[in-house]
């Protein structure tokens, strides 16, 4: 028996029947030996292939999809699905194959996924899982693993495990043997970067910098001296502090791309220097996860900054809680000055506690 999967459609109809076929074929691949057909709310069926040119009937419509022919069941195991990052067209038939497939589908939040699941006709358990009750979770998923059954594991958007929960149960899973499926999907990183207009040959995927503000300097100091694109997440209430930290360390005038509410009706892309960046956005308080990127170092020969400037560099690091060594070592990797001469400075300038330290 044939299974079907139906997809609500609340937008206008399309006036025609060719343009119906050209809506449908531009997100769905079908076989033209699988028929499907559309059906109103009072359950009246109309032929998708009817040459008719009138309108349907306003009202809204579930457009019956046989699924994609299988290759063989699904073998037990661990499926990390990719979701929708903002529209929820952005799902792969193979994911939605997988999603009703699957014994149980984990879920970082389970009232945000059932809406997913619910848009598309997807009656499968959820289960929580989420960086809360992670540890806990393992074990029972494991266990579910080992007895043969198709654990599906999705985050609220995206690729799971990345920024989401994910990578600790896939460790797990590799270790004891259990085989870990990648179902990929839309990605936040690449999409921002595919659009942002900066170099895509090499790029860092930073993620949210941490909540310390030590460590979040020394995350910084790092990525300003990378000749990548720098991709980090930012959430909208954190962005003032972000290009302010952002903008003491990499300066003016580098290049950013601010992406937010991607897929979604208000999609932006602000581009511009860091400085007119903080200029821009401490008048407005953006709403949605917004993914921000940073063009890399400049590949040139810089001149070696002064000792002025490595003194400072020091200071803040060992006033942040850094060993003195530590902070030779991270000053002299984020500059073109040998660590020698750093260090040497550092005798200078802090030799009593370096002494202390050895």
């Amino acid at each position: 028996m044939s299974r079907r999967l139906p997809l609500m459609f609340n937008s206008p109809i399309p006036a025609t029947a060719s343009r119906w076929r050209n809506c449908i074929s531009a997100a769905l691949i079908t076989s033209p030996t699988s028929p499907f057909s559309l059906r109103n709310s009072k359950n009246a069926v109309v032929s998708f292939c009817s040459q008719s040119h009138s309108s349907p009937p306003d009202t809204p419509y579930t457009l019956t999809l046989p699924l994609p022919l299988k290759q063989g069941n699904l073998k037990p195991g661990l499926y990390l699905v990719g979701t929708p990052i903002g529209n929820l067209e952005d799902i792969t038939l193979r994911a939605l194959r997988v999603l009703k497939s699957a014994d149980v589908i984990l879920s970082e939040d389970t009232r945000h996924s059932g809406k997913l699941l619910q848009y598309y006709g997807i009656k499968t358990p959820l289960m929580s899982y989420h960086k809360f009750n992670e540890s806990q979770r393992e074990r029972t998923v494991l266990k579910r693993l080992q007895q043969g059954e198709i654990v599906a594991l999705i985050s609220d958007a995206g690729m799971p495990g990345i920024s989401d929960p994910g990578s600790e149960l896939a460790k797990l899973c590799a270790e004891e043997r259990i085989d870990v499926v990648p179902v990929p999907g839309a990605s936040a990183v690449i999409a921002a970067l595919s659009a942002s207009g900066l170099p895509t040959d090499e790029f860092t995927f930073v993620g949210f910098l941490p909540k310390h503000a030590g460590s979040r300097r020394e995350r910084l100091l790092l990525s300003a001296n990378q000749a990548t694109t720098q991709i980090f997440f930012v959430s909208p209430h954190k962005l003032h502090q972000f290009l302010e930290e952002t903008l003491s360390i990499f300066g003016d005038a580098r290049r950013c791309v601010i992406a937010r509410e991607m897929t979604k009706i208000h999609e932006e892309f602000w581009r511009g220097t860091l400085r007119e960046a903080k200029e821009a956005f401490s008048i407005r308080l953006p709403k949605g996860e917004i993914t921000l990127l940073v063009e890399g170092k400049a590949k040139c020969i810089d001149e070696p900054p002064p000792d002025s400037q490595i003194e400072d560099e020091l200071r803040d690091l060992i006033s942040n809680g850094h060993s003195l060594s530590m902070a030779v070592k991270l000053v002299a990797e984020g500059t073109s000055r040998k660590r020698k001469e750093v260090y040497s400075l550092a005798l200078r300038k802090f030799g009593k506690q370096l002494a202390e330290e050895e």
